[in-house]
């Protein structure tokens, strides 16, 4: 009975061809598993939680699963099949999250929308202004917060880098009292334990005006880990388990190393983190059925020649490509990666990565992608690496927005009207439609005299340049003062 209700909420894979403002569009398409090799990774997960298990060290956790008819053997825990698909199916189909203040959607996660942001936690700050690499400091996390503000393309935030001069035991709370503070789109955030995720939604329902507005128009979203391979610490799952209660959007995604923590075949990485995500869903249904979850892994690889976790590789979009597909196999709003690299520098290795990064998340339609910026495998943060990220999504979400394909985009009737010898410059048809072409705001496309009268800058000069602008010029609106206060009262809990 399960396995056909959660077969029902399968989608059919999606037509090439969509209708977009009541004109017909084709679109190009990134596929890589058929619906029965979908069907065969879920057999697979299930496999692994009934016949091996996972450990949770977290005897509430323990109880609730043993209640719902989990085997628990001591901390081992074997699920079966039918609790897999009931968690999958009671997980809803779509949530949303706000702008400060609740009253704007700034994502739609329903499986099919697209949305980049930042990373968190990085270690060293590459300062656009002198050029350095150094820790971070909270003024360094507001100018990127603010630069995120500024970006059309990313629509959500995250904490970026780790404070310094900040109470080391109390970071992730003042990370947070940054993110709002410095930009009005939503966030996701990281933190360390149960009393971190108190703080945290204390301010945001400050900000939301109460813990009901804050789950009926949420502005962040939860990030937390099972630990590869199948584990679930105390603190994970304590987050985990805080959010299903307050109905706060969470994603509990796995991070297998291939090669190190997960298989070293890309199939059994992705079999086993699938199995941890699934896992970590059917403690949060369980606890409050239909709280909003977003599905997701994170499978990289281990690099056996300089023993580091790769970002920048074709096996990395290869199991994006995979988390994707099976998010839509379940339904479920996907978690994604995108416009990161291993390159310690913003140069031309960080540029390409970035490319393949973002095109493969928006033609895969992963729907929250982050790490946008960072450089050195996630150790550090460079804005200026944001804003060429900006320029590069808005370039791939024109070619993924496809071509337009009716009787007004064939044209014959203009064809026929100018005829052979003509010219369509200054035709209506062309007033009507030249402005839905992509154009640049950094990319130059002059001739070489031209510009170099105008200073011959190269595309990283312009990327600097206009980093510096936004830290210049950019301001967000400042919370009001009473909510300012209560925020400091937290942070000085």
């Amino acid at each position: 009975m399960m396995q056909s209700t959660l077969r029902q909420r399968r989608r059919e894979r999606t037509s090439p061809i969509v209708h977009v403002t009541d004109a017909l569009y084709v679109r190009p398409q990134l596929t890589l598993l058929s619906q029965e090799q979908c069907q065969r990774l879920h057999e697979a997960s299930c496999q692994i939680l009934e016949r091996t298990g996972f450990r949770v060290y977290h005897p509430p956790a323990l109880a609730l699963l043993r209640q719902a008819g989990a085997q628990v053997d001591g901390d081992l825990v074997r699920v079966p099949r039918e609790m897999v698909d009931a968690a999958v199916a009671s997980a809803p189909r779509s949530f949303n999250l706000y702008r400060r203040g609740g009253e704007e959607i700034a994502c739609i996660l329903d499986g099919e929308h697209v949305y980049f942001g930042p990373g968190s936690d990085t270690l060293r700050y590459l300062d656009p202004r002198t050029g350095q690499r150094r820790d971070f400091t909270m003024a360094d996390l507001a100018d990127c917060l603010r630069v995120v503000d500024a970006l059309p393309e990313l629509a959500f935030a995250m904490s970026i880098g780790i404070p310094r001069d900040v109470p080391t035991e109390r970071y992730f709370r003042y990370q947070f009292s940054a993110m709002i503070r410095y930009t009005t789109k939503p966030s996701v955030v990281v933190c360390n334990d149960l009393a971190d995720i108190e703080a945290i939604t204390a301010m945001a329902a400050a900000v939301a005006g109460g813990m009901q507005a804050l789950a009926e128009r949420p502005t962040f979203l939860m990030y937390t880990e099972p630990t590869t391979p199948l584990s679930h610490a105390l603190e994970a799952v304590d987050k985990l388990l805080f959010c299903a209660r307050h109905r706060i959007p969470v994603t509990h995604s796995p991070a297998p190393m291939i090669g190190g923590t997960a298989p070293i075949t890309i199939a059994g990485a992705v079999a086993l983190g699938n199995a941890e995500m699934l896992s970590g869903l059917v403690m949060h249904q369980l606890t409050n059925p239909g709280a909003p979850f977003l599905y997701g892994h994170g499978v990289h690889h281990l690099d056996m020649k300089e023993m580091i976790s790769v970002y920048g590789a074709p096996e990395f979009q290869l199991a994006r490509i995979m988390a994707a597909e099976m998010g839509r196999f379940y339904k479920l709003p996907v978690w994604g990666y995108s416009a990161h690299s291993d390159s310690a520098v913003l140069d031309e290795q960080a540029a390409i990565d970035a490319q393949f990064s973002i095109q493969t998340a928006l033609l895969a339609r992963t729907n929250l992608n982050h790490d946008v910026g960072y450089l050195e495998a996630g150790l550090a943060n460079s804005p200026e690496y944001m804003v060429l990220a900006n320029e590069l999504i808005g370039m791939n979400r024109a070619f993924v927005q496809g071509v337009q394909f009716d009787e007004e985009a064939l044209a014959l009737d203009v064809i026929h009207e100018v005829g052979p010898g003509g010219q369509f410059l200054s035709h209506d048809h062309t007033m009507r439609h030249w402005r839905e072409l992509w154009t640049p705001k950094l990319f130059d496309r002059q001739r070489l005299e031209p510009w170099l009268e105008k200073g011959g800058k190269t595309m990283r000069q312009r990327v600097r340049e206009a980093t510096l602008e936004i830290l210049e010029s950019h301001q967000v609106p400042p919370l009001l003062a009473d909510v300012d206060a209560e925020i400091e009262y937290i942070l000085k809990q």
